[in-house]
Parts: structure tokens; sequence; C-alpha cells
């Protein structure tokens, strides 16, 4: 007999089981938080193949649960497929791990390892998502259905805590922590994976006290086989037997009429999942897309707490913690008094509205950002700034071209790039340079697509043209770029919050580096004598690239600090509505959608629908990637397809949901009352009935 808790009907093996999944999920959305962020900033990835590369593995993870379930129910039962698919897990974490590190190997072995370490996270996260909750189940008697159902409450409670904390914790330690120069991502993912194998020794802790029942088959299997006898059949059939009235009819000759009538209601409910990966595809981009468009956002809040922008994801799990009970005791309640009829159906395409308006609100916020973006130049063109170290008015002419008509004064802020033609890949213009009664012509070659500052400075020969490449891409992780021209003779060494920048004499130029985002009123700067000073560069702020022009005066060094790129001037705050949009569609959505396929669906046939929902959020991964690297449009431009398209599915969903009769398993007893009788004793039934068997009536989160 299991051993219980003290004074009560709880088996001890699930305070194992318990721990287990919080240690999971907590490695599984903590390593997935930062994932993006890492295929930006340290794989130097641009954001749509970051995009496609995190949505497919975030789809594979939805897919792998049914090879979970066939190993579990087929061969090795729930307790060693669980402990078996952790061992890959770990080792994917592990690998994974080692590819963030960036003594190891050249880029192509850190691609490698990422990719190998994530396919093993996919098949170990996504194999044992289906044992987990119903082992849980299978360690309480039958007669503790409350008990079981309170577990049950508990458990998707360690789930949002996990994902909750995790996502809070990780990107402080990708951040905050420094390592190897830059971004600890090494540490990101080996904390992940240190939860895992604390996951793994937890469940393992426990193997002596646990209730485990032997594989005796898969329902999803006979399933197919009947389908598949049932089509075999029809189309090999004579012309002169009987028909049928459903096709699934032809399968009489070998498989019982309940059984029959069970695939018939499960097919029902699954023509209608068709539509629902359109609503995971919005859904799922909250790690991805939402995360992008974060690290172009102004992160601070008051003087000196900054949120990153992979910490935003965890907005989701706290509000899920908070609309839950207020849906299910207030919202729902109030519009039940005023006489309207909330069927799950009509929650699910509420739910789909909501997301819509999630990506409509996104779009608007997308709109706004991007004003402070530097659009690259098109085709045969180039951008360019001139910058003056001049002291008095300078004229800049080009050939064929009047990009600056107004005279150019010293140390004027250019403001915005001019797009210069160029007509070819790369070409060489002369340019005129008037000051004063002195005219200069000098000789630059520009490319293309690039940009450019042409600074002009005097010497004892009179003025200098010196043509500069500038990065006007923001940074991946929002922090601000910056450079130093030191206009002086001598060698300076700069430090900017433990970022070194040695900046040769004589006008050179340094090239841009990250730096964290904050006032730097006291920055050290010295020379090769060695004599040092401070500079005050003022606030850097998130997303801006700055040019720092270092002037000698009274033998003193000043700086000029230029914007060459805006800083980020839309607040983080802006994208709270659409995460309390996304939410609350969820809680329309998903959690409706399980308990409405777990009322219609057949009792053994409940680990079916539960496989087919979890494809539905796979193939919503499978229509990003598809978008992310087939469309090419604008951000926002793809943020409003995508709710135009959900809303499109959602009329599409409502229609089929018009036509839907709800039904009631429990009257296949009455229909077939000797097959009810049998399979009543049929051990392998009641197996089938606990597979995935999670009471999700119990309004808990669906973060699975």
């Amino acid at each position: 007999m299991a051993k219980k808790v003290c004074g009560t009907n709880y088996p001890v093996s699930i305070c194992f089981i318990v721990v287990n999944e919080f240690c999971e999920r907590f490695s599984y959305y903590g390593m997935k938080a930062v994932l993006t962020l890492y295929f930006l900033t340290y794989l130097h990835w641009d954001k749509d193949l970051s995009t496609a590369v995190y949505h497919a593995f975030s789809g594979l993870c939805y897919f792998t649960p049914i090879l979970g379930a066939l190993i579990a129910d087929s061969w090795l039962g729930k307790f060693k497929t669980i402990i078996y698919l952790s061992i890959v897990y770990v080792v994917g974490h592990v690998v994974k791990s080692v590819g963030a590190i960036p003594t190891v190997g050249n880029k192509d072995v850190h691609i490698a390892l990422s990719m190998v370490g994530l396919i093993l996270i996919a098949f170990g996260t996504g194999g044992i998502k289906p044992c987990v909750a119903a082992f849980g189940g299978d360690q309480f008697d039958e007669e503790h259905t409350r008990e079981r159902q309170k577990f049950f409450s508990i458990f998707y409670m360690s789930i949002n805590a996990g994902s909750l904390l995790s996502t809070v914790i990780t990107p402080i330690l990708r951040g905050d922590v420094q390592c190897f120069g830059g971004d600890c991502y090494a540490l990101a993912f080996g904390v992940p994976a240190a939860l895992m194998i604390v996951a793994l020794v937890v469940f393992t802790a426990g193997s002596g006290l646990y209730k485990r029942n032997p594989p005796q088959g898969n329902i999803l299997v006979e399933v197919c086989n009947c389908i598949s006898f049932a089509i075999t059949n029809r189309f090999n059939s004579s012309k002169y037997k009987p028909q049928r009235k459903h096709w699934l009819d032809w399968a009489e000759e070998k498989y019982s009429k309940r059984l029959i009538q069970e695939i018939k209601m499960v097919l029902r409910v699954l023509v209608l999942y068709i539509p629902l990966p359109m609503f995971w595809a919005l859904f799922d981009q909250q790690g991805s897309r939402w995360t992008l468009q974060a690290t172009r956002m102004n992160m601070a809040f008051g003087g000196s707490f900054i949120i990153k922008p992979d910490q935003m994801q965890m907005l989701n799990a706290l509000l899920i913690l908070v609309f839950v009970p207020i849906f299910d005791l207030i919202i729902y309640p109030l519009v039940g008094l005023c006489r309207i009829n909330i069927t799950p159906l009509r929650k699910m395409a509420t739910g789909m509205v909501f997301a819509a308006l999630a990506f409509g609100a996104a779009t608007l916020v997308e709109v706004n950002v991007v004003k402070t973006v530097v659009d690259p130049a098109p085709p045969g063109n180039c951008l360019l700034q001139v910058v003056s170290l001049v002291k008095g008015d300078v004229s800049v002419k080009f050939p064929n071209s009047d990009l600056f008509p107004d005279p150019i004064q010293y140390l004027q802020d250019p403001h915005q790039y001019e797009t210069l033609s160029l007509e070819a890949e790369r070409k060489e213009l002369m340019i005129q340079v008037t000051y004063g009664e002195t005219n200069t012509t000098c000789f630059q070659a520009f490319e293309q697509h690039k940009a450019y500052s042409l600074l002009l400075y005097s010497d004892t020969s009179g003025i200098q043209c010196k043509l500069v490449e500038d990065n006007v891409i923001k940074s991946q992780d929002g922090n601000p770029f910056v450079r130093f021209l030191n206009t002086g003779p001598q060698t300076l060494n700069i430090t900017v919050g433990g970022v070194m920048f040695y900046v040769p004499p004589d006008y050179s130029i340094t090239t841009n580096r990250t730096v964290d985002r904050r006032e730097y009123t006291d920055v050290s700067c010295c020379t090769q004598t060695p004599t040092c000073s401070s500079l005050n560069l003022g606030l850097l702020d998130f997303g801006a690239s700055y040019s720092v022009i270092l002037l000698e005066n009274s033998g003193r060094i000043e700086p000029h600090v230029m914007e060459d790129v805006k800083a980020n001037n839309v607040h983080i705050a802006w994208q709270i509505p659409q995460y309390v949009l996304i939410t609350a569609g969820e809680v329309m959505f998903s959690i409706t959608g399980l308990e409405f396929s777990y009322s219609q669906a057949p009792s053994n046939m409940k680990s079916v629908l539960q496989a087919g929902w979890l494809l539905t959020v796979a193939f919503g991964n499978v229509i990003v990637l598809i978008v992310a690297e087939g469309a090419g449009l604008d951000q926002w431009k793809e943020f409003l397809l995508f709710a135009g398209l959900l809303l499109g599915v959602c009329i599409i969903f409502s229609i089929m949901a018009y036509f839907y009769t709800y039904v009631d398993p429990d009257q296949l007893d009455k229909m077939y009352p000797e097959d009810g009788e049998k399979e009543e004793d049929d051990s392998e039934v009641k197996k089938h009935m606990k597979h995935n068997d999670i009471p999700l009536k119990t309004g808990k989160s669906t973060r699975l």
C-alpha cells in the first residue's frame, strides 16, 4: 500500500512529482526565455532566421508528445519513459550550455551544439509531457477523486510558478552577469540545465514510493488502425456490397460498433481543431517577435530599475494566475446574469478575437517604435551625414546632387541621414568643400546600402575629408552603441562601464561597441603619459548610437556627444495592453478548449484528443516559421497580417461551431450496454482512461 502524507489520503510520492514538474518547467521556460536573443546576439543571426528557428524548436516540442505517449503506453510505461527521456533532456541542456561558451570551438561548432541541444531538449520535454501529469494521477486510489483533483491544482500551480520564476531569473543571469566579455548565455542556459538535473534526481529519489501501471497498449494506435482498416476496406470492397451511412462503418467487420462510434465523436472534435493553429501562431510569438519589439523600446522604470526585454514574457504567467479566478468568479457569472448563453465554443471564438486585438495593439506599438529606426538605403543608394569640425560654415556639394543645400556649421548635429544616389553597387564620388574663399576637392568611395559619416576637419594643408562607415542598426539587446573620435595628438584609453576603448590620435575613430544603458558622468580617459581625466558623457540611452568627439580645450579633453541613431522613445510599458489581451484570450481559448475536448471525448479517447490538441500548437509554430522566412514584410505589417488572419479564422471557426451539436459521451453506455459492461472490467481501458485524464475543470492554467 502506498505511503500517505500524515493524516491525509495524499500519497507521499506526489511530493516528488510536483517538485520534479516545478524544476522541469523552470528549466524549459528559463532556457526558452533567452533563446531568441541568444540567436541574435551570440550566433549573430538576423531576426527572421532567429524567429524561424525559435518556432521550429517550439513546434518540435509539441510534435514529440505523441512519440512519448506511444513509448509509455506501448513499451516502457510512464515511469521508465520519464526517466529515460529526462536523461535525454539533461544531455540536451548540457550540450546547449557548452555551445554557449565562446572558447569552445568556432561559430560553426556553437551552431552545431546549439541545434543538437535543442533537438534533444525537444524530444525530452515533449516526450515526458503526456506522462508526468498522468503518472501523478496514477498514484491515487480510485476512491480518492477529490484528492486527485486537488493534486492537479497543485500540479498546475507548480507549472506556473516554475514558468514565472524562470522568466524573471534567467534574463538577469544573461544580462547582469558578465562572462567571456559579454552577456553570460552559458550561465543563463547552465542554471536551467542544473534545474533539470535536480528534477531528474528528485523524481528518481521517489522511485520506491511510486505506483506503476504496466504498459498495455496505446488507444491512439488502435484508433489509427481502425481508421486505416475502414479506408482500406471501403476502397477494396466490391460494388455489390451494401453501402454504409458513414465511411467509418466499413470497419465493422473487424472492430466493435462502440469503438467506431467513439472514433466518430473524436473526429467531429478534431475537425473543429483545424482552424485552431492560427491562435497558437499568435500566442507563441511572445517569446520571439514581441521580445524583439521590446529590444527597441525604453526599458527603464524610474531612475534605476531596468527590465530586460526577455523578462516581459513573465507577464503572461503572472496574469494567468490573476485572470483565471477573475474570469471564473466574476466575468463568467456576470455574463450569465445578462442571460447570454456562454458555450465553450463561443468562449474560444471570443478568445481568438482577444488574441487578434492583442496583435492590433502590438501593431500600434510597432508603428511608433520604428520611428526611431533608420531605414536602410534602397538598392543603388547609400546613407550619408556630414559632421564638420571646422570652426565656421562649410558648404558641401556632390555631383548632380543637392543633398546639403545649407552650410554646415561647426559640430552641428545632423539629425538625420540623407540618401545619396550611387546608381551602382560601388562608386567613387568627387566632393567639393567650400570654406570661406577656399575650395577643396576630395574623392571618396561609397557602397550601396551602407551608412556613412563624412568628417570635415582642418589642418595645416587645409580642409580634409574623412569618410567613416556608420552602424545604424540598433543593438539586438537594447543597449546603446558608442564610438570615439580623437581629434588630439595623443593616444587615449577610455573605459566606459567596463568596456575599454583604445583611441589612436589625429582624427582616428573607434568601432561601435555596446555599453550598458545608464548615466556616465565619470568616464576614465587616460593618455600614454599617463595622465587621466574624467569625461561626462551624460545618459547613453536604449537603442541609440553615439559618436563622441573628443576635443582639446586648454589642456583638457572635452567630449561632444552626437546621437547618430535616436534612442528608443516608446516605453516598454506600452506592451502591457497586448500581454493583457493575449492572456485574456488564452484563458478563454486554451483552458476552455481543453475543457470542451475533455467533455466531448469518450473516457478512453481523452488521450487521443490531448494529442490532437498538442498538434494544433505544433502547427501554429509551423505557420510562424513559414511567415517569418517567406513573407518578408515590415514587422508592423506582419503583426497586422496575423491579426487579420486570426479574425478570418475566427469567422470560419464560429460557423463550424454553429453547426456543432454537443454530445454526452456517457450515452454510449446506454447505446452499447454490453460493450459498456465489458469495458468496465477491462483493465486496459481503465488504463487509457487514466492516461492524460486530467480534471481540466479545476480552472488552472494550461501552461504545459
